[in-house]
């Protein structure tokens, strides 16, 4: 059976990405697929780590999670009787996965060598032309005719990527935070100083310190500092610098609570990372800080995000770790900072 504009029936299987900005980056293109195939059965194969942002947004009807590793290629069996797959994530393995399942429709980019293994291919040009990454999975669906809009040249498209927080994550948040004694009035604004890819995407924490103590002294704001598990180190040296207290939720929140917690904040200062674009994605003011990597691709989603990045003559390296002297955070102040969050907050 093929995928094609107004295909009636059928089961279709999306490949997810991995990581929590990727899958949010890709949403538009899930959405749009939900758009062309309304009914269709749609089932969202994902990493156990990312699945809870399919959950509630009412644009698949099944997630099958799976943990990873050397395992992933046993689930041919079960991915069985599957007309399509749509395959967002770029590695070799998800391509054969779908070809060892014997799904007669197999798209995807042509990378990694995999170009065989799929039924219709293509080769990604958001990043020739400079686009966003959201842009490089809509345009999948394009070039494969999945769909007849040509998204990177149809100026009145405008991509969805937007999230809401689940019933369950937004009882359990409203439950921490009277826990630790936060009034439902009260500012919160969220710090995320961490980034899993590596220090050439984080700003120093002692300027997170500044920034969050002027905006506790100064805005009367609840400064909340998130993080994953294993950056409860940058959290501390954050604590150890302020003169305040912060909320120190690293390492305390699943994805369901730490979108909850998110929506309930005013304003978000992060790194570039998975919540930055969790941020952009459930329309929290942001401010957005940029490093080695290139705001240009892979920025917040977001009308109502501030991008700071410093281009420095090496940037963007998108190196995990600098080799010289980090010059594209150290340019950007603790001033600057504290003022564009003071003007989000203000509007």
């Amino acid at each position: 059976m093929a995928i094609r504009g107004g295909l009636e029936a059928g089961r279709i299987l999306i490949r997810s990405t991995n990581w929590i900005g990727d899958v949010v980056m890709s949403l538009a293109a899930v959405r749009e697929l939900r758009r062309l195939h309304p009914r269709s059965t749609l089932s969202v194969f994902a990493r156990e780590w990312v699945a809870g942002l399919f959950e509630g947004q009412g644009l698949v009807d099944e997630i099958i999670t799976f943990s990873g590793g050397r395992r992933t290629l046993g689930w041919s069996r079960r991915l069985k009787g599957f007309d399509a797959a749509v395959i967002f994530q770029n590695a070799f393995e998800a391509a054969l996965l779908t070809f060892l399942s014997r799904i007669p429709e197999r798209i995807g980019y042509a990378t990694q060598h995999r170009g065989p293994l799929l039924t219709r291919r293509a080769r990604p040009r958001t990043a020739r032309l400079r686009r966003h990454q959201v842009y490089h999975y809509l345009d999948l669906l394009y070039l494969t005719g999945v769909s007849p809009r040509d998204y990177l040249n149809d100026s009145t498209f405008r991509p969805d990527v937007s999230l809401r927080p689940t019933p369950d994550g937004v009882a359990r948040a409203g439950t921490l935070l009277a826990e630790m004694g936060v009034d439902g009035g009260e500012v919160l604004v969220g710090l995320n100083p961490g980034a899993f890819y590596g220090p050439a995407k984080r700003w120093f924490s002692d300027r997170y310190a500044s920034v969050a103590d002027r905006l506790i002294g100064e805005q009367r704001a609840r400064v909340l500092i998130f993080g994953s598990k294993g950056e409860e180190r940058i959290a501390d040296e954050i604590l150890g610098r302020m003169r305040e207290t912060p909320l120190i939720l690293t390492g305390r929140t699943d994805l369901a609570l730490l979108v909850a917690l998110m929506a309930r904040c005013r304003l978000f200062i992060t790194n570039d990372s998975g919540p930055m674009h969790l941020a952009a994605a459930l329309a929290v003011p942001q401010i957005a800080l940029f490093g080695s990597t290139d705001e240009v691709a892979t920025g917040p989603f977001s009308d109502r995000a501030t991008v700071i990045h410093k281009h420095a003559e090496c940037s963007p390296c998108l190196r995990r770790e600098c080799p010289i002297d980090l010059r594209c955070f150290s340019r950007i102040t603790v001033d600057e900072v504290y003022e564009a969050a003071r003007e989000r907050l203000r509007s």
